[in-house]
């Protein structure tokens, strides 16, 4: 589709995409929202659904900018994970208010300040968020100009702006802080907003420098690890052995007679233990571990049978996509099944949390993705009112999903409550962010799809079972903490996404022109483990999955790969980042070199988002069957695109996170338990694995919707690595991770 050059973000330019996203779900009672009421896919109400973005839910603009004496103030609901989302973010306000960005206090993710945006998950920051600040910004200029042009009596339209000062072609001068006197901003947002035209941009589309870098690099205090706050006591938890189990023994008082150690904490079966100084918790932490004696647990199952397991479990078919006739292609044909095991978050930085406890106020300051959902988990548990607990995000060191920072988080509010006016510090152990956070389900898919006597796709049947990818903080009961008190909470139902979006069947409808299709999913709620959200959900082994049976029935019928992905699209988008990343990668050129193997793949992130085609190049040792991945060349295209260093950090950490679960990642366990404790049971790849070449290339996309970037290359990479692994080798992987399981015939 060709891009105006006058096109602003309006309502109409936002629709014009097919974007906008409908969703209904159910809401637990306990949040007090009526079945039929209208949620938007990150679990918050829509207020205004005519408006665009994250305005749908949060419609008023002095949700969004505060002009004021004190300068501008700038709030997203969306919280930095490391994907440099704030600095974009920022550009964006800053674009559409016409300031330096250095004018702006930026603030995220705090539920006494910011906006209610759910959960910052599923790439919809940009999306979501970028497209509300878009448009509130502009509004916002709009209503200062319309201010000025009163108090002049002038036409609005005359009049200029350029760091928060405003001018008139006589050179009168207001400054927005005086601008905003005759504004009323606490009002709804309008759908359509005013129009700027794109060669006017001056952050948007330019690489400023990402604002939570500097820290990191510098070793300042970048991480919420990094928080001490005055007279602040350290406290540590005392996990059961497994899920389910029971305390039968605990010495409470040996505990307390140790140096330094101020409370036990044992209510249940939650135990933790409360010292001066971090060193004296892990001593009594570690003395507690010897102590406590347990009885019963969940049982753990084979790794080796996982996957028959979980066909054998209570589970609910959803119907994805029924589409066409009972067709059966009389051409070449591919069956496959595709399976892939648990993985972890694998967070560098393990859990923490501070909270404080003071004068009836509970705030905790966490690394949640979703700081509201979070705040009202706590406040269930705690039995206290929604207004009594803050919660304020503070990055941590690694995410990427539901990991276990609700759960830390809530350890350290249900703490801070037994001592009240001291701040506690919970960090977590290695060993204990490896074996209690939610883990990516396992999966299993079956695919059988056939071509017709012309050599196209005619039927497609898929079938997958899998475990929630989306556990997340909705009651009390999702919290670990919660589940382990002696009075327990119960976890809410597990209930799907919704397609579009999808849950492990997010991406599980291939793109391509199909005959007929018939598609399914088994969600399993009978749960070995816990498992929730990683980056990309099902998408991962979904996309792999589809592109091996593109791959193979391209073979059968004797044409490239490439150009069979192209015979069965249509959409020019997608057509035109496979052209970019086939003529950028020089395909189907290779080295002659034995063991060296090529391969392509394309996807649309849930099909309504980010494109992304990827070739890669590998490397397969024939005696070892060590995989190393010599080149990579992508294309993607997101929209607009806001800041592109930005976005070439997210697609190259994309190519590196999808190389470690494709080829290496796995929770290893069996009947005795779970052994990925620490990073030898758990390997991920190492600098030295790392592609020797990564060439990305971005089709921006200016005047259309901001689409996401965050995940869009998860599924591509394992598919084109796939792929490439059954160029190099002649056999086809079907089971992931590549590099550690025994794979098939």
């Amino acid at each position: 589709m060709p891009a105006s050059t006058e096109k602003g973000f309006s309502r109409r330019a936002f629709l014009q995409g097919g974007a906008l996203l409908m969703v209904f779900t159910l809401v637990p009672a306990s949040r007090r929202v009526l079945a039929d009421t209208e949620v938007d896919t990150l679990g918050t109400v829509v207020l205004a659904p005519d408006l665009p973005g994250s305005l749908r839910t949060n419609p008023y603009l002095d949700a969004w900018i505060k002009i004021g004496s004190d300068g501008i103030t700038v709030y997203t609901g969306k919280v930095e994970l490391g994907t440099g989302v704030k600095t974009a973010l920022l550009q964006i306000a800053a674009e559409r208010l016409e300031v330096s960005p250095g004018s702006i206090r930026f603030l995220t993710a705090d539920t006494a300040l910011t906006p209610n945006e759910g959960y910052t998950a599923g790439s919809h920051s940009i999306f979501d968020s970028g497209t509300a600040l878009f448009n509130a910004a502009a509004q916002v200029r709009q209503l200062l100009l319309e201010s000025a042009g009163r108090t002049w009596r002038l036409d609005p339209s005359i009049l200029k702006t350029h760091d928060a000062v405003i001018q008139a072609p006589s050179g009168q001068k207001m400054t927005y802080a005086d601008a905003v006197a005759g504004v009323e901003l606490h009002q709804y947002a309008k759908a359509d907003s005013p129009l700027m035209p794109i060669s006017d941009f001056k952050l948007i589309g330019h690489s400023l420098p990402r604002l939570d870098i500097p820290a990191k690099v510098s070793g300042g205090a970048a991480f919420i690890q990094d928080i001490r706050l005055p007279g602040m006591l350290h406290a540590r938890v005392i996990r059961p052995p497994r899920p389910s189990a029971s305390l039968e023994r605990f010495d409470s008082e040996l505990i307390r007679s140790m140096p330094g150690v101020l409370e036990v904490v044992h209510d249940g079966n939650y135990l933790a233990v409360v010292a001066h100084d971090e060193w004296q918790a892990i001593k009594a932490m570690r003395k507690g571990y010897e102590l406590a004696q347990w009885n019963g647990g969940d049982p753990v199952p084979e790794s080796s049978t996982i996957h028959e397991l979980l066909t054998r479990l209570p589970a609910k078919r959803y119907p994805i996509s029924h589409e066409g006739g009972s067709l059966k292609g009389s051409g070449a044909r591919f069956q496959a099944r595709v399976t892939k095991q648990y993985l972890m978050h694998g967070s560098i930085g393990p859990s923490c949390s501070v909270a404080w406890f003071k004068e009836g106020l509970l705030t905790v300051w966490t690394h949640t993705q979703g700081v509201y959902p979070l705040r009202a988990g706590i406040a269930e548990m705690l039995g206290l009112p929604l207004e009594k607990v803050r919660c304020i995000h503070t990055e941590g060191s690694g995410c990427y999903g539901h990991n276990g920072a609700d759960d830390a988080a809530a350890d350290a509010a249900l703490i801070a409550m037994r001592l009240p006016g001291q701040p506690i510090r919970v960090q977590w152990m290695r060993e204990q962010e490896n074996l209690w956070e939610p883990y990516s389900s396992a999966m299993l898919t079956q695919l059988d799809a056939g071509l017709d006597g012309q050599g196209r796709l005619e039927d497609w049947s898929y079938e997958l079972w899998t475990t929630p990818h989306n556990e997340r903080i909705v009651n009390a009961g999702r919290l670990i903490p919660a589940r382990l008190l002696a009075y327990p909470f119960v976890s809410a139902p597990s209930i799907p996404i919704a397609q579009p979006e999808g849950d492990g069947d997010r991406n599980a409808v291939p793109l391509y022109t199909v005959g007929s299709t018939r598609i399914d999913m088994n969600f399993v709620t009978d749960m070995p483990f816990r498992t929730s959200a990683m980056r990309s959900l099902g998408a991962h082994i979904n996309i792999y999955a589809i592109e091996a049976c593109i791959d193979e029935l391209a073979r059968q019928s004797g044409s490239d790969p490439v150009a069979f992905r192209l015979t069965h699209l249509t959409d020019p988008r997608a057509r035109a980042v496979i052209e970019q990343t086939r003529d950028a990668f020089g395909w189907p050129q290779r080295p002659a070199t034995p063991g060296t193997g090529i391969g392509f793949a394309f996807a649309r992130y849930k099909n309504i988002m980010g494109y992304c085609a990827i070739a890669v190049q590998v490397y397969v040792h024939p005696q070892t069957q060590v995989i190393e991945v010599e080149r990579v060349v992508t294309a993607v295209d997101v929209g607009q695109i806001v800041n592109p260093d930005g976005l070439r950090n997210q697609v190259e950490g994309g190519i590196v996170q999808s190389m470690s679960w494709t080829l290496y990642e796995a929770v290893s366990y069996n009947a005795e338990g779970v052994r990925s404790y620490d990073w030898s049971g758990y390997p991920i790849l190492r600098f030295p694995q790392l592609p020797s070449h990564v060439d990305v290339h971005m089709l921006d996309q200016p005047g259309q919707p901001f689409l996401g970037a965050a995940e869009i290359v998860q599924g591509p990479m394992a598919a084109a690595l796939g792929n490439a692994v059954a160029d190099a080798t002649g056999r086809r992987r079907l089971n992931l991770p590549l590099g550690r399981a025994v794979e098939e015939a």
